[in-house]
């Protein structure tokens, strides 16, 4: 098991400041607007991968696979 854990109802903001390679991965997926100067440090404060796949229409396996393809884990 990975020791690198990603709780998907934390904060992007906080994820990325664990993790600051996260930041690629998720733009990789489809979540674009978080490598915009800024967005990390605004709407990445509140907002949650679980509600921006939501938002963007990526399913949670989607987002899975990905992270563990990267080594991460994932914890909903």
């Amino acid at each position: 098991m990975s020791d690198k854990t990603i709780d998907l109802n934390d904060t992007v903001y906080n994820i990325c400041s664990a993790y600051p390679e996260i930041k690629d991965i998720m733009a990789e997926l489809g979540f674009t607007d978080i490598v915009k100067p800024g967005m990390l440090n605004t709407a990445g404060r509140i907002m949650t991968i679980s509600k921006g796949a939501k938002m963007k229409n990526i399913t949670i396996d989607t987002i899975r696979n990905k992270f563990e393809a990267n080594g991460f884990t994932i914890k909903e």
